[in-house]
């Protein structure tokens, strides 16, 4: 009989239990679709941030490719007064010097950002090739004043 007791006992909290825990499916199917509602709406504003990251990256970098195009417009009108042969040397490295400009403000404009993976990895190298390019400018300058 304690037996039975016992069995009868436990087979009532667990059916207690199974009422209590399981949801209909119009529950499972609303919790579901609100889920899914906030999910997309989290997934919107990630987006929208990561745009707004990309864009304002892109006005920076503009904006240091602006720079240098200055500054390389500004060092040429200063060597013109130079003697030929250095003057040359100059000229042959300005031109360098604005073709690497160029090159890296072509490949920001053609940059596609598909995630934020690939932007953080062409972010990178995209800040070394402009700081290299921003260290060639000061030597450059300072090759200048020592001739």
């Amino acid at each position: 009989m304690k037996k039975s007791y016992k069995v009868l006992l436990s087979l009532s909290f667990v059916a207690l239990i199974g009422t209590i825990g399981c949801e209909s499916k119009s529950e499972k199917v609303s919790t579901a679709e609100s889920d899914l509602v906030q999910a997309n709406e989290n997934l919107d504003q990630a987006n929208a941030e990561f745009e707004a990251e990309v864009a304002e990256y892109r006005k920076q970098s503009d904006e240091r490719i602006i720079a240098n195009d200055k500054s390389l417009k500004e060092f040429r009108a200063r060597i013109a007064e130079q003697k030929i042969n250095a003057k040359q040397d100059y000229e042959n490295k300005i031109y360098d010097l604005e073709k690497q400009n160029n090159d890296l403000k072509k490949s920001l404009d053609e940059y596609k950002a598909a995630s934020r993976e690939e932007w953080s990895k062409f972010k990178t190298e995209f800040n070394h090739d402009m700081d290299e390019l921003g260290k060639s400018f000061k030597d450059l300058t300072v090759n200048n004043t020592n001739k």
